[in-house]
């Protein structure tokens, strides 16, 4: 058996050596990503002027409205307003009788604690339905529904059986 010479041996090493600096010469450079080098690629597009900009402090109100009419939520919040705004549509005292209890599509449904004030609610249809356009704004609501009070219900328990109800206990 021969050894291998030193001299092969560092041939080889100084062949490996010589084809890594090639590759690593045609190879781009990638250096690490700091905050200070991010910072000096800005360009003028990129500064803020004396104007008003984006990135300027915005006034949340501003924000809110502007999300909403991007994320298509100016109905739901209108009908949310609805039952928030309810005592200053209608006034407090019709308010504390006659309650929203619905929306569906445009027609907003109410009901009144007594028939007296579902019938006063129905004559006041017209001033609400205006009121409604003022304050969230013209077609949202189009028709006001008005129930009146609900009727005791004389069924009791799981099971009931059909006949004349309760009139079958007074005879």
């Amino acid at each position: 058996m021969t050894e291998p010479s030193s001299d092969a041996s560092s041939d080889a090493a100084s062949d490996a050596l010589a084809q890594a600096r090639a590759q690593a010469t045609n190879r781009p450079v990638q250096r690490r990503s700091t905050w200070l080098n991010r910072r000096r690629k800005t360009t003028d597009d990129q500064r803020s002027g004396p104007g008003p900009d984006q990135r300027d402090p915005q006034r949340v109100g501003d924000v809110v409205q502007q999300l909403s009419q991007e994320q298509q939520w100016v109905t739901p919040l209108s009908i949310g307003a609805i039952v928030t705004q309810w005592p200053a549509i209608v006034g407090d005292d019709v308010a504390a009788h006659v309650t929203p209890q619905a929306f569906r599509a445009d027609e907003l449904v109410v009901q009144a604690d007594s028939t007296a004030w579902a019938t006063q609610m129905r004559l006041l249809t017209a001033t609400v339905l205006r009121r409604l356009d003022e304050e969230l704004g013209v077609g949202v609501v189009t028709k006001v529904k008005v129930l009146g009070p609900r009727s005791p219900s004389w069924k009791r328990g799981q099971r009931s059986v059909p006949g004349r109800g309760p009139r079958d206990t007074y005879g």
